[in-house]
């Protein structure tokens, strides 16, 4: 029995992933395996703010793939990005955007650094760097955030004449020798990440994740990070993981303070504890892929030793203790 007693959260906040809205009629997945609801999920987004509006949240963490990369085919990403932006500007909660590869295939990277996607604003002394979109802000003591971007290393958003587009092509060209990189290398395991949808972490960001954890180890803080990529094998499939996922999982194992790493990307969802280190690895499912008649989002109260996930919909409830914390109620 977990006889922890039941205490007011420090802070709460809303989660939501991949909502890919189009005024366009329903179709498949790149694979052809599962629906996609492109319109629905504009009333699903507000399904989630009226249900935040009564919780009131101290902020919201939008996954990526805000709007879907068919916005683009009919010259209406603008538009759409405006309709999707006008629902979350109908709550009061602060919303913090992750970028992910549609945001990409709708703008290019210097175009969102000057939209209203680029959280980081907001953020100015805490930011990776000008072209990095990776950030960190605390909502409460003893509490860091960190968004990532998990597409600093790739072949979407960077012009092609660039040095950074060059060398995403060297590297992607090693694994991956189809014609169309969005295809996965004809192979098992988990080289099959090395796609155009997929992407990486500059080295740079690298070691600024790495200053900022070893700030908030000094600090005895706890860290949640953001990303729309996975980066734990076991918390995604291998088509949908970071392409340097390992050198990402090395910064985090080399700290204490991380407890929780959230992302999306997967609209089927995923979750694993890594048994190391302690930390969570929670993705989360789409909206895109979830039916009309359900949702996907989740309100997250923190406490001083968890987090407890209220789930909604496809999203499963969850507890997730910190390390150190032992509870039957903390799932496997």
């Amino acid at each position: 029995m977990d006889d922890c007693p039941q205490r007011p959260p420090l802070f709460t906040f809303g989660v939501i992933a991949d909502i890919q809205y189009a005024d366009i009629d329903d179709g498949l997945n790149y694979v052809r395996t599962r629906r996609r609801y492109y319109r629905s999920s504009l009333r699903l987004l507000r399904n989630a703010q009226e249900s935040w509006s009564a919780v009131k949240p101290d902020f919201i963490v939008q996954l990526g793939d805000i709007i879907d990369g068919f916005n683009k085919d009919h010259g209406a990403s603008e538009r759409a990005l405006d309709t999707v932006l006008r629902e979350f500007g109908s709550g009061s909660a602060q919303v913090h955007h992750v970028w992910g590869n549609h945001e990409f295939y709708n703008f290019s990277r210097s175009a969102l650094l000057r939209s209203e996607l680029n959280s980081a604003l907001r953020f100015e002394g805490s930011r990776a760097g000008s072209d990095i979109y990776a950030y960190h802000f605390s909502p409460f003591p003893g509490f860091t955030f960190v968004v990532l971007d998990a597409y600093d290393v790739s072949l979407l958003g960077r012009e092609k004449s660039s040095q950074q587009y060059g060398d995403a092509m060297s590297l992607i060209k090693q694994y991956n020798n189809n014609k169309d990189l969005n295809c996965p290398p004809m192979c098992q395991g988990l080289q099959q990440r090395f796609t155009m949808f997929n992407g990486g972490f500059s080295k740079a960001q690298l070691n600024w994740l790495d200053s900022v954890l070893a700030s908030a180890d000094e600090k005895q803080e706890r860290v949640t990070i953001a990303s729309h990529l996975p980066v734990h094998p076991y918390a995604t499939d291998a088509i949908c993981l970071a392409w340097n996922y390992d050198e990402l999982l090395a910064v985090i194992q080399s700290h204490s303070s991380v407890v929780c790493f959230m992302a999306g990307h997967v609209h089927e969802g995923a979750y694993h504890r890594d048994k190391d280190t302690g930390v969570h690895h929670l993705t989360l499912e789409g909206v895109i892929e979830t039916p009309p008649d359900s949702n996907a989002f989740c309100t997250v109260s923190v406490h001083e030793d968890r987090m407890v996930l209220k789930g909604s919909g496809r999203m499963a409830d969850r507890v997730l203790l910190f390390s150190g914390c032992k509870s039957d109620a903390d799932p496997e």
